[in-house]
């Protein structure tokens, strides 16, 4: 197949198109800078230049293409404040490619997310499909808006899925969540959590997370939401505890009257217990994850090299 992957050069796209590759499958990708390029030219992956705000062009290169993986997202304006823009352009995106691919019966997956869905208990395949009062008060509804409509596809001729990931996706090279914690605790420290740190957060492998997204546009039924989650839910003490560890220092509770001083902007995230199932998703796909846990990761030195 010749797959076009959206954030082909990013941590994980990156990882989507190596995984591709060692598959057989041809990959574009769409890169928007000269590094993006030189980084997908290197991983033996052809490029498409381009970016999120011209869905005409995105539209061209899914039309020419056996299928789509669409994981970028403009990170940096909503990080900026213009979340409701990014999550605009993405929609806009989402409906270009998706209608370059009708009557096709051709695959689309669209990456979202695990966060928030079920506070509390694990969340399924099955959840999140209609958009609750809670969820529409939400900012980020316009992105599980848009999660709807990829899955709505399905209803024009095309196999659409919506790939799930956890906030945790880790591994050497992480810059995300995991990697900003760290430099927190590094900072206080301590390695914090907020009460009694039981709340739960779900986890992957990078290398497990790419599989699993492979199989999707290679298989998954169109309408499938799939779970790309290793780990259902490691309590956040045991995150904590496993850095502190690494880097000498303590682990401790925070009060949550002070967990905005201590996490910062990460305040809300780290006390969430947001745990998620992938049993669905293991019966659809055969898949299994193989790679490190979170805890195992973060005994490695490449998470603690300032």
């Amino acid at each position: 197949m010749k797959i076009f992957v959206t954030g082909a050069s990013g941590w994980i796209g990156s990882a989507i198109v190596s995984e591709l590759r060692g598959a057989g499958h041809e990959v574009v990708g769409l890169a928007r800078s000269d590094a993006s390029a030189q980084r997908l030219q290197t991983a033996g992956a052809a490029v498409y230049r381009g970016d999120l705000d011209d869905p005409e062009g995105l539209a061209r290169a899914a039309a020419n293409s056996d299928g789509v993986i669409h994981m970028a997202f403009q990170h940096e304006v909503a990080f900026a404040g213009g979340f409701s823009a990014a999550a605009a352009a993405d929609r806009r995106a989402v409906e270009a490619m998706g209608y370059a691919l009708a009557n096709s019966n051709r695959p689309l997956v669209l990456a979202s997310g695990t966060a928030g869905l079920t506070p509390g208990r694990p969340a399924t395949e099955n959840d999140g499909l209609v958009l609750s009062d809670e969820m529409r008060a939400n900012p980020a509804a316009i992105r599980q808006a848009t999660a709807l409509l990829a899955l709505s596809l399905r209803g024009i001729g095309v196999r659409s899925s919506v790939l799930r990931l956890p906030p945790t996706v880790h591994g050497d090279g992480d810059n995300g969540f995991i990697s900003t914690l760290v430099g927190i605790a590094r900072k206080q420290g301590v390695a914090g959590y907020v009460g009694d740190g039981e709340n739960r957060w779900p986890a992957v492998h990078r290398s497990d997370a790419a599989r699993v997204a492979r199989l999707a546009v290679e298989s998954a039924p169109a309408g499938s939401v799939i779970h790309a989650v290793g780990e259902e839910g490691v309590p956040f003490r045991s995150i904590a505890q496993a850095m502190g560890k690494r880097l000498g220092s303590p682990a401790c509770s925070i009060a949550p009257a002070d967990a905005a001083e201590h996490f910062s902007y990460l305040a809300h995230f780290v006390a969430l217990d947001t745990p998620a199932s992938s049993a669905i998703t293991r019966e659809l796909l055969g898949w299994q994850p193989t790679g490190p846990t979170l805890i195992e990761d973060l005994a490695q030195s490449y998470y603690y090299n300032a």
